[in-house]
């Protein structure tokens, strides 16, 4: 299998977890970064032993993406035609957070930030993209989702909500770039060992051990489903069985399920 090279790939929530692997094995391959996230400092490690490591360019590129002020700068830079900068060939929209509890308990407006966040900030970056793309015609786009995504999770109803839209609507911006040259794939991680669980306070008791994969496991899936020109990457044998499970089980039933693994508070699995 041939691996597909991406000159400049941007990392959204590139300062932790997925994001921050996504961001190390593109280096690897020979990417140059753009890293966007809310922690300079951090931002400024990655991108040292980036250059160090594998020798390739890095911008650091900090930004809050529910503040719409900071994000616009991320847009420019997603827009800004070759003659000008290095396009960006390869948007990872990784950025994303959860939260869990029932939800009327929970604060109303960190859910309208998660909304923020998971959708309306991934739709925009995705949107200033994918125009220099399509003019190029070339180009890949990856949403990070979640396996959460394939069915409603009791105790995560927001969160769940704003991964079944990124499944949507990935799928369908598939379609419509199927004879542009743009490539554009959503991953679906399951249970996933990050700094999330920490911010969460989720202690992931409820959820058996093989049901765990590391960032690094990921994001090797989705790269190499991304080289196959995959429409989902769904990493783990046992995460595709539980997407094709969501398919056969009336909802209700599988809601059922997913709350008793997740009836504390969960993140977003990146």
């Amino acid at each position: 299998m041939a691996r597909r090279h991406w000159p400049t790939a941007l990392v959204t929530g590139a300062s932790a977890g997925i994001g921050d692997e996504f961001s190390r094995q593109l280096a690897a391959r020979g990417c140059n970064l753009v890293l966007v996230a809310r922690d300079v400092s951090r931002l400024e490690a990655l991108a040292a032993d980036l250059r160090r490591e594998h020798g390739r360019s890095v911008e650091v590129l900090p930004a809050n993406l529910t503040h719409a002020g900071e994000r616009a700068t991320v847009e420019v830079r997603l827009a800004t035609p070759a003659s000008e900068q290095a396009p960006v060939d390869l948007l990872v929209n990784n950025a994303g957070f959860g939260t869990g509890g029932p939800f009327h308990e929970l604060p109303v407006d960190r859910e309208e930030l998660m909304i923020e966040l998971n959708v309306v900030a991934l739709v925009r970056l995705a949107h200033a993209a994918l125009g220099p793309m399509v003019r190029r015609r070339f180009g890949a786009i990856v949403n990070v989702s979640s396996l959460g995504g394939y069915s409603p999770v009791p105790q995560l109803a927001t969160y769940s909500a704003t991964k079944a839209f990124v499944n949507s609507f990935s799928q369908s911006l598939r379609g419509e770039c199927r004879t542009t040259g743009v490539s554009v794939m959503a991953v679906c991680p399951g249970y996933t060992r990050t700094e999330f669980q920490e911010r969460s306070g989720y202690s992931g008791t409820n959820v058996p051990e093989a049901l765990w994969q590391t960032a690094q496991q990921v994001v090797t899936r989705a790269l190499a489903d991304l080289d196959r020109n995959r429409a989902v990457s769904i990493p783990g044998v046992q995460n595709k069985i539980g997407a094709v499970l969501t398919k056969l089980v009336p909802a209700p039933l599988t809601a059922r399920i997913a709350g008793s693994l997740g009836n504390t508070a969960q993140s977003d699995g990146k």
